[in-house]
């Protein structure tokens, strides 16, 4: 992936998206077998150790290209609405979707293909969970490098984020957080949507979508849980803290996140935000070519591990290393 040059406090754009799924299996079968990506962590909830953890990104799991989930078998089914990331949005190279069509169908996967805006072109598509996905095709996506050694030949691959959705019952105290305070830049409005974008090229893009006649969404399984924010290093994620702070955020501490720190606080009209720092990175506990292969766990959890691994469901990894 190209490097980025990052000034302080510049949010560049997503650290990672984490979702809430039911079957930990049926989540690995879908985002390794058929997207193609990487699973390049596979831990546990800390503050909930017997349920899944899964990161899913390219090869080394750069900040910009990491889907996560939660799994929680037997949970609540989640409900799109207002307060909530309801699309998540990941950037394929222009000329890929013909190939990405014919291998959803293959996959009796459900989508459709949205109305093209400007140069780009998308497809919606919905995980096994119902949870909301887009595959945008634009001229960027090219520059950007791919998970070579997966199931997805790699000039059609997923290049890693393109974006979210917030969908909002009231937009403006959101848009000026995202504008006045974390430094997007507005580039497109229209009756429905404001369109931001962050400095970088990868998870750069943010929509608000204004759903004053919605009902809240319900946050379970299928939906997003929260959406995290680039911070260049700890120095810059407590500048954000601080800043925030100041304007009347109900911030969490700094968290470890052993691959990550973080600190949550929710936006205006409700989401959940994370800014998350870029090291150490996830080869902090494994080599980048077996980044996924085992059940890793965190110090303060390691004396736990037998325990954590009965009341784990059993899964098995795919075994697909070369594109087919």
């Amino acid at each position: 992936m190209p490097a980025q040059e990052i000034t302080l406090k510049e949010i560049v754009g997503i650290h990672h998206v984490t979702a809430i799924a039911s079957d930990p299996q049926r989540n690995l079968d879908f985002y390794t077998g058929v997207l193609g990506l990487r699973l390049v962590k596979m831990t546990v909830n800390y503050d909930d150790p017997g349920a899944y953890h899964f990161y899913y990104g390219d090869e080394s799991g750069h900040p910009g290209t990491l889907l996560t989930f939660f799994t929680w078998p037997g949970a609540p089914q989640g409900r799109r609405g207002t307060q909530q990331v309801t699309v998540t949005s990941f950037s394929v190279p222009e000329q890929s979707l013909g190939y990405w069509i014919r291998r959803l169908r293959d996959h009796d996967v459900t989508f459709r293909e949205s109305v093209p805006r400007s140069d780009e072109r998308s497809i919606v598509l919905f995980d096994p969970d119902g949870l909301q996905l887009e595959l945008v095709a634009h001229p960027g996506a090219e520059a950007i490098d791919p998970w070579q050694d997966g199931p997805v030949p790699g000039e059609y691959a997923v290049r890693g984020f393109y974006g979210v959705t917030l969908s909002e019952a009231s937009a403006e105290r959101t848009a000026a957080l995202l504008g006045e305070t974390l430094g997007f830049r507005r580039i497109d409005e229209t009756d429905d949507r404001l369109h931001y974008q962050a400095a970088g090229n990868v998870g750069a893009h943010v929509g608000v979508l204004r759903l004053p006649h919605e009902r809240p969404g319900r946050v379970s399984v299928g939906s997003v849980h929260h959406v995290a924010w680039r911070a260049q290093d700890d120095q810059q994620q407590l500048a954000w803290r601080n800043d925030l702070v100041r304007l009347g955020f109900n911030v969490t501490p700094v968290v470890d996140r052993r691959y990550f720190h973080s600190i949550y606080f929710r936006e205006p009209g409700g989401v959940l935000f994370e800014i998350a720092t870029d090291p150490p990175g996830f080869s902090v506990d494994e080599p980048v070519a077996q980044l996924g292969t085992g059940l890793m766990l965190p110090p303060w959890l390691e004396p736990m591990r037998a325990e954590i691994e009965r009341s784990l469901p059993e899964v098995h990894l795919l075994q697909v290393r070369q594109p087919a």
